[in-house]
């Protein structure tokens, strides 16, 4: 696994999470087809998948794109068990899952195998189920050459499961010039955590989906007046696979257009110059200043709340919210109130608001940040 490290490696790999579709829903296997033949002739080999993603559709989709048509050893594939979603809600139907994908992708074997998305509120299944020994043992037939695991959750559950299980081969993380230093993602401390713990990093989310691709006026204008002939999406794809410890880079692309825009800049990947990089932090700074709440995450109004509420932190994911989906906006809250209190603890004792050198009204705030909560 060591090559996915080496200077030169093909950086990008095919997600195929958001394949192309046809009129009716269904996955557009030709184009899709179309966009793998073009990878694999640029030099890619990483063919990103999952046993929910579109209902199995996409491990279908990738047999009769890429492993029905080409031999095994040009390509390298990736699928994953999800514990909390599995079918029938029980341990067998969990790791029937494996089985079923072995079909499905007709690979043989999985180059990688991840336990799928873990966070605080499934971490219980995958230990009750005894999935970590489970894949061990596919690995020791053969059936996985390298097993990991996905990861949305905050860095001190990263640094326990990377304590408690210390063979995990990789981690897959969200890293994007977004979530950098968003509380609500952690990107910089979980990749951090992962260097320090000598574990390889596969980046998802680079564009966190799409909405980097298509970012914010503001940031938009920037990115145009450094490069103009550059997609907004390079500059976000350039800025992860820039980073050290990185096996890949996952773009889950949804049209051929789209694959050759990535190609165009990943075929022979340069990372972000330091000229380049400065772009990017004024990106960044741009995105913060989008603010409905005018935080300044200075924390003086937390240190006397008699409920622990972060209060900062819960307006971050609040003007964060903008262009993303519930789901995203609700795991980032989960994450920054775990084990504290959330806005709709508040007693209203105004402790907040004599404090606020913002003078913010902090407990209508809170308030109107109730709707964060599942």
């Amino acid at each position: 696994m060591s090559g996915y490290l080496d200077a030169g490696t093909f950086k990008l790999g095919f997600g195929l999470m958001r394949l192309p579709k046809n009129a009716d829903g269904t996955i557009d296997v030709p184009q899709t087809a179309q966009m793998a033949d073009r990878f694999i002739a640029a030099g890619g080999t990483y063919f990103d998948t999952a046993f929910v993603y579109d209902q199995g559709a996409s491990e279908a989709a990738f047999k009769a794109a890429v492993a029905d048509r080409y031999p095994r050893s040009a390509y390298t594939v990736a699928t994953k068990l999800n514990a909390f979603m599995a079918p029938e809600k029980n341990e067998q139907s969990a790791k029937q899952e494996f089985y079923t994908s072995l079909e499905r992708t007709g690979a043989g074997y999985f180059d990688y195998y991840l336990l799928h998305a873990i966070q605080r509120s499934n971490k219980a299944l995958y230990d009750q189920y005894g999935i970590w020994d489970f894949v061990k043992e596919q690995k020791a037939k053969g059936l996985i050459k390298h097993w990991g695991f996905s990861f949305h959750a905050d860095p001190d559950l990263l640094e326990e499961l990377l304590t408690d299980h210390p063979d995990a081969e990789f981690v897959q993380l969200q890293i994007n010039y977004a979530d950098w230093e968003n509380p609500g993602v952690a990107s910089r401390r979980n990749w951090e955590i992962c260097k320090r713990h000598g574990k390889p990093v596969v980046i998802m989310e680079p564009v966190k989906g799409g909405i980097l691709a298509e970012p914010i006026p503001t940031v938009k204008e920037i990115l145009k007046a450094a490069n103009p002939d550059a997609s907004c999406a390079s500059w976000a794809l350039r800025f992860a696979a820039g980073l050290d410890n990185i096996m890949v880079v996952l773009s889950g692309m949804s049209s051929l257009a789209q694959m050759e825009d990535n190609l165009s800049f990943m075929k022979d990947f340069q990372p972000l110059s330091d000229d380049e990089m400065k772009v990017i932090h004024q990106a960044q700074a741009a995105l913060d200043a989008d603010k409905s709440i005018p935080c300044t995450s200075c924390h003086y109004c937390t240190k006397g709340c008699p409920m622990n509420i972060p209060i900062p932190e819960i307006f971050n994911v609040e003007n964060r919210k903008k262009g993303s989906p519930r789901f995203r906006t609700v795991r980032e809250y989960t994450i920054v109130t775990q084990g504290r209190g959330k806005a709709s603890d508040c007693i209203q004792c105004g402790q907040c608001e004599g404090a606020c050198p913002q003078h913010l009204q902090i407990i209508q705030l809170l308030q109107e940040c109730r709707e964060l909560e599942e």
